[in-house]
C-alpha cells in the first residue's frame, strides 16, 4: 500500500522544502504588500520592503497578524482578491466577539483539497472507503475540508454532519461506514451511545477515524480506538489558515506540517522571541499558497513544539508536537500553570473513571482555584460514598503529585457531565459570574 500521497513533497530533502518555501514566501509577501493595504502599512510600520526579506532567516523581520486584526477588519478587509474571484465564505463562531470571516478562490479550495487528501491518505484512507463525515457542514470550515479531502481521494461520503448521535450509529451500522470523522469527544459521545443501545462497533466495517479541531491526549486515543475497535489519527488546522490540513499524524503517531502550505515558526508568547526546535511555546504560522486571505506570522495561541527530522514512517515534513492546549486557555492556579489536557492525561491513568469531566474555575478568598468534576464508571459509583470518596482522594493527591495544585476531585454519576457534539466544554469559568 502506497504510504504517501504527494510522495515528493512528503519525503523532500530539507533543502528541497526551504528552497520551496523561500519562492513561496517571496510570492506572498509581495501578494500582500501589493493587495492588502493592511499589510502595506504594516510593513511602513515596522521600516522594510519586500525586497528586505532575503531568506527564510528574515522571517522574524515581518510583523504578527493576531485574531483581533481580522476581528477589526471584519468582514472582509484582509481579503486580497476582488468579489467575483471568492469562490466560498466560511467562519469561526464568533462567541467572543466579531466572528473572523475567511474568504477562498477556487484554487485555495484545490489546495485544502490537497492538504486533506495528504492527511486522509496518511490515516489508510482509500477510494474504496465509506467516510462518513459528523463534522458541522456549516461556517464550521471542519465539516467541508474533510469533505473536499474525501472527494479528492474518491471516497464515498456521508455527510451526516454534527449531532442525532442514534442516526449517526444507524449509519456507521447499515451503511457499512468505515471510516469516521468528528471531534474525539464527539467520537466517545458516539461510542457511549452506541453500548447503551447495545451496538457493537467492533463488530462493523468501521476501522479508522480522524479527528480533531480540540486538544486531546494520547490517553483519551487509546480510549477511542479500545471502545470503537478502530485506529485513531489526528488533523490539526484552524479556519484562519484554511481550516483542517495543516497538519496530520502518520502511522509512528506524530503529527507533520504540510510545509509546502505553510511556514511554521514556535515563539516565546511573551517576548515574541522564536524558540529553538523542541522547546514549547506558541504557534506562529505564515501561509504560503493562499490566494484570497494569506496571513503573515498569524499566532494561533496554540502550545506545541516543532523539530525538524526524518520521521519513522519516512516524512520530512516538520514535526509537530501534538497541542498541549492554547494561550487564553491556561490556568494559573496559585502560581502553577495549568492546561485542561495536563488534567485529562491524570484523570484517564485511572480505571474508576470515565472520559468524560469538568474543571471549575472559582475564586477562593483573592487566589484562583479549581474543582475537578468526572464520572465514575458504573460499577464503582454503585459501591457506595465510601469508594467514591476513595477514588476522589487518590485522583487529588495524584494531581497534587504531578501538577503542584490542590483541587477539590467530586467523581459524578454515568451520564451526568453533558455531552459533546462538536467541541468539549472542558472549563466553566465561574469567576465571571
Amino acid at each position: 500500500m502506497t504510504t504517501y500521497w504527494n510522495e515528493k513533497v512528503e519525503t523532500a530533502s530539507r533543502e528541497e522544502l526551504e528552497e520551496a518555501q523561500w519562492g513561496l514566501l517571496q510570492e506572498t509577501i509581495r501578494w500582500l504588500y501589493e493587495h492588502v493595504p493592511f499589510y502595506t502599512e504594516r510593513f511602513h510600520q515596522c521600516g522594510i520592503k519586500p525586497d528586505d526579506i532575503k531568506s527564510l532567516e528574515d522571517i522574524p523581520q515581518l510583523p504578527f497578524t493576531t485574531k483581533s486584526d481580522l476581528r477589526y477588519h471584519y468582514p472582509l478587509h484582509l481579503c486580497a482578491v476582488p468579489t467575483e474571484e471568492i469562490a466560498l465564505i466560511q467562519a469561526t463562531a464568533g462567541t467572543t466577539g466579531k466572528p473572523v470571516v475567511v474568504p477562498y478562490t477556487s484554487h485555495d479550495l484545490d489546495r485544502w483539497s490537497e492538504c486533506m487528501a495528504r492527511a486522509l491518505w496518511s490515516a489508510g484512507i482509500r477510494s474504496s472507503d465509506i467516510c462518513q463525515n459528523a463534522y458541522g457542514y456549516g461556517l464550521f470550515s471542519g465539516g467541508m475540508g474533510y469533505h473536499y479531502g474525501s472527494q479528492r481521494i474518491g471516497c464515498a461520503i456521508i455527510p451526516t454532519s454534527t449531532g442525532r448521535t442514534e442516526r449517526q450509529i444507524l449509519f456507521l451500522r447499515d451503511l457499512g461506514t468505515t471510516a469516521l470523522f468528528c471531534t474525539p469527544s464527539y467520537a466517545l459521545t458516539i461510542a457511549e451511545r452506541a453500548e447503551t443501545l447495545g451496538v457493537d462497533l467492533k463488530r462493523l466495517p468501521l476501522r479508522v477515524g480522524s479527528f480533531g479541531a480540540e486538544p486531546w491526549t494520547q490517553k483519551m486515543k487509546k480510549e477511542i480506538e479500545e471502545r470503537m475497535g478502530i485506529k485513531a489519527y489526528e488533523v490539526y488546522g484552524l479556519t484562519e489558515m484554511m481550516g483542517p490540513g495543516v497538519a496530520f499524524s502518520c502511522e509512528a503517531c506524530r503529527l507533520h506540517i504540510n510545509e509546502d502550505y505553510f511556514y511554521p515558526e514556535v515563539i516565546d508568547p511573551v517576548t515574541e522571541r522564536v524558540l529553538p526546535e523542541w522547546e514549547r511555546g506558541e504557534l506562529v504560522i505564515t501561509a504560503l499558497q493562499r490566494q484570497a486571505m494569506p496571513l503573515l506570522r498569524y499566532r494561533t495561541g496554540d502550545i506545541t513544539a516543532l523539530g525538524r527530522i526524518r520521521c519513522e514512517c519516512g516524512r520530512t515534513l516538520t514535526v509537530m508536537e501534538r497541542v498541549l492546549g492554547r494561550t487564553d486557555d491556561m490556568l494559573i492556579i496559585s502560581g502553577v500553570n495549568v492546561f485542561p489536557s495536563q488534567i485529562e492525561d491524570i484523570l484517564l491513568e485511572f480505571e474508576e473513571t470515565g472520559p468524560h469531566y469538568q474543571i471549575k474555575v472559582f475564586k477562593k478568598g483573592y487566589l484562583d482555584s479549581i474543582a475537578v468534576e468526572v464520572e465514575a464508571k458504573a460499577e464503582i459509583y454503585s459501591l457506595g460514598k465510601e469508594k467514591i470518596a476513595e477514588v476522589e482522594n487518590r485522583i487529588s493527591a495524584r494531581l497534587n503529585q504531578v501538577i503542584g495544585i490542590k483541587a477539590q476531585v467530586t467523581l459524578l454519576e454515568p451520564g451526568s457531565i453533558p455531552r459533546s457534539e462538536g467541541k468539549a466544554k472542558r472549563v466553566i469559568d465561574e469567576r465571571k459570574r
